[in-house]
C-alpha cells in the first residue's frame, strides 16, 4: 500500500501565472494551508482560525517557547489561600478595536463563553467556584481546589485559544458563531475586502500598545506589529504558489508541498526552515454518534489495519529525516511519549485478520462516508489511503471530495450518513498541542461536549482529570501510560505517524518567531 503523493513537477511550478500584488513594502502575502472557514476562535479547532485569533484578539497569557506561561494583557497575577484564589490584574489603556475598554468583566465573560468549549477550559471551569470581576482591572477565580495550571489555561496555544471579546460579544451562546470580529489584538479584521475562497485581509491596529517588558517569544512578550497590513492568499495549487514565491509575488507559505521543497531551497532569495520543532501529528477521527463507529469492538479492530509509514509517505514522501512512524497518543521526544500498547499499532498488519474481527464485532455493511480535502494534498492522500484498506477488509465505504473549508462545516453534523453525515475525516495538529492531556483535544471522552467526533469514554475523563491533580511529573506519567492504554481500548482517534514540513518565506523578511505562526515581531529589510 506504500505510496508517494507526487505533485506539480518544477517545470509547472515555473511555468505557473504571476499573482497579483499589493504594493508597498508594508504588506505582508501568506498562503495558508487552507481558506479562512470559521472567524470564531472557540467555535471550531481548525488552524486557521487559531491563527485568525491571534491577529484580532489577544490573551490573558501568551505560551513562550520553553512552553511557560507570560503574562500578556495581564500586568500580573497572584494566588492566594493555598492556591485556591487567583487574581489577575489588567494592564491599563488596553482598548478593543471599537474603541471601548477592556474591562475585567469582558475577561470574565470570555472566559466562561471558551471554558465552556475548550477542554483545558472545561478543567479549569470543573476546579472553579466562582470568577468575578471585583473591580474594573481585577479578575478573579476562587476555586474549589488548587489549579496550579491556571495561567497555562488562559495562555494555550493549541485551538482553541481563550481570546479577549467585548462582554456584548462574549455574553453569545458558546455554541452559535460570533461573526463580528471585536478584539483587541494588534490586527484588524477587514470584513469588507473578504472574498471566500481567495483572500482575508487584515490591517495594523494602531492603539494597540504592546507589553513594555520582555522579549517576542511565541505568544508571549511584546507583541509589535511592524507590518501594515496582512494578505491571506488561498491558493491551493502548488505550483502557483512555488512560482509567485520564486518572483517575489507572495512573502510567506506556510506549508509548502514536500515534494516542492529541493526547489524552494535552491532559490537563494527564499528560507526554508523548520520553525515548529514538534512537527505535525496526523490523525484518524471516527464519528462515534453513529454505525458503524458508535461500536468500540469496531474501532478497536481498525487499529490493526493501520500503516503509519503508509500514510506518512503518503503525507511528504520517502525521505524518512521528514517523518517518523511508531507515534503514540503523545508527541514524540516530549515527557509524556510512551511505548506502552504500542503493539496494537506497531505489531505484523493482517487485513483478513482485520476483517474478519470486523464483521466479529458486528459490522453489517453500513455505509461508512470518508470526507477528503481537495486542497490539503496530505490529508487528500490520508483519505485514499484509508479507502483502500476499508475496501480490502470489505467495508462499504465512499470517499467524497470537498475543500477544506467545507469540511470543516460538514464535520460539524451529527445526522447518519444517510442525511449528509460523515464517518471518518483525517487532520493533523501540532505536536506542541499533543504533550499532555490538557491541550489534547482528541484525547477526550466528554460526549457530546468533545469536538467532532463526539467520543464517549468515562475512563479517559476519570484519568484526565486526576492528570490535572497530579502532583510530580512522575506521577503525570504514570496516568499518562493509563491514558494511553485506554485511548487504544476505546479509540477515540488513531495516530497516523508524525511529519515535518518547514515553511518557506522571503530571505529579507526577520524576526519569524517559533511555534505557531504569527505575525508580529516580523520586519521587512
Amino acid at each position: 500500500m506504500r505510496r508517494r503523493n507526487f505533485l506539480a513537477s518544477a517545470a509547472a511550478a515555473l511555468a505557473a501565472p504571476a499573482i497579483a500584488r499589493t504594493a508597498g513594502s508594508t504588506v505582508l502575502t501568506f498562503v495558508p494551508q487552507a481558506d479562512l472557514a470559521v472567524l470564531d476562535p472557540i467555535w471550531t479547532t481548525t488552524y486557521q482560525t487559531r491563527d485568525h485569533g491571534f491577529l484580532v484578539f489577544d490573551t490573558l497569557f501568551g505560551l513562550d517557547s520553553q512552553y511557560r506561561a507570560q503574562p500578556q494583557m495581564a500586568e500580573g497575577a497572584v494566588a492566594e489561600d493555598g492556591g485556591k484564589v487567583w487574581r489577575i490584574t489588567l494592564r491599563p489603556d488596553l482598548m478593543f478595536h471599537d474603541g471601548a475598554k477592556v474591562l475585567a468583566r469582558d475577561c470574565v465573560a470570555s472566559i466562561r463563553r471558551w471554558g465552556a468549549r475548550d477542554g483545558f477550559g472545561q478543567a479549569l471551569l470543573a476546579a472553579t467556584d466562582e470568577i468575578s470581576a471585583p473591580d474594573d482591572r481585577t479578575i478573579q477565580f476562587r476555586l474549589k481546589f488548587p489549579f496550579a495550571l491556571l495561567p497555562d489555561a488562559l495562555a494555550k496555544t493549541p485551538p482553541s485559544m481563550c481570546p479577549i471579546m467585548p462582554e456584548r460579544l462574549a455574553s453569545t451562546d458558546p455554541y452559535k458563531q460570533v461573526t463580528e470580529m471585536v478584539g483587541s489584538g494588534p490586527y484588524r479584521y477587514k470584513p469588507d475586502e473578504r472574498v471566500p475562497g481567495s483572500r482575508v485581509v487584515y490591517e495594523r491596529n494602531e492603539k494597540y500598545v504592546p507589553r513594555t517588558s520582555g522579549t517576542p517569544d511565541g505568544t508571549a512578550g511584546p507583541k509589535i506589529a511592524h507590518i501594515e497590513r496582512i494578505e491571506w492568499r488561498i491558493m491551493p495549487d502548488a505550483g502557483t504558489v512555488a512560482a509567485a514565491m520564486q518572483n517575489g509575488e507572495i512573502d510567506w507559505w506556510l506549508t509548502p508541498n514536500a515534494d516542492l521543497l529541493p526547489l524552494l531551497k535552491k532559490q537563494q532569495r527564499l528560507k526554508v526552515e523548520t520553525v515548529n520543532p514538534t512537527g505535525t501529528i496526523a490523525t484518524l477521527r471516527f464519528n462515534q454518534l453513529n454505525p458503524p463507529f458508535n461500536n468500540p469492538a469496531i474501532r478497536r479492530a481498525m487499529l490493526g489495519a493501520v500503516e503509519q509509514a503508509d500514510y506518512m509517505i503518503g503525507a511528504v514522501g520517502t525521505d524518512e529525516t521528514l517523518w517518523r512512524d511508531k507515534v503514540g497518543i503523545f508527541c514524540p521526544d516530549t515527557p509524556l511519549a510512551s511505548g506502552i500498547g504500542m503493539q496494537v499499532l506497531t505489531g505484523k498488519r493482517d487485513l483478513a485478520k482485520v476483517r474478519h474481527d470486523v464483521e466479529a464485532a458486528g459490522y453489517r455493511g453500513e455505509k461508512i462516508v470518508v470526507l477528503m480535502p481537495s486542497d490539503i494534498p496530505w490529508s487528500k492522500a490520508a483519505a485514499e489511503i484509508t479507502g483502500e484498506w476499508l475496501r480490502k477488509i470489505g467495508a462499504n465505504v465512499e470517499l467524497q471530495a470537498m475543500d477544506w473549508a467545507t469540511l470543516v462545516q460538514r464535520r460539524a453534523k451529527t445526522d447518519p450518513v444517510e442525511q449528509g453525515g460523515w464517518s471518518i475525516f483525517h487532520t493533523g495538529w501540532s505536536g506542541l498541542d499533543m504533550i499532555n492531556p490538557a491541550g489534547h483535544v482528541f484525547l477526550r471522552g466528554n460526549g457530546k461536549a468533545a469536538t467532532v467526533g463526539w467520543p464517549t469514554s468515562p475512563r479517559i475523563e476519570e484519568l484526565r482529570d486526576s492528570w490535572f491533580r497530579a502532583p510530580d511529573l512522575a506521577a503525570q506519567k504514570a496516568l499518562a501510560d493509563q491514558l494511553q492504554l485506554q485511548a487504544f481500548e476505546d479509540v477515540p482517534y488513531i495516530p497516523l505517524g508524525q511529519y515535518f514540513i518547514p515553511t518557506a518565506y522571503q530571505a529579507n523578511l526577520t524576526g519569524m518567531l517559533q511555534g505557531s505562526p504569527v505575525f508580529w515581531n516580523i520586519r521587512r529589510s
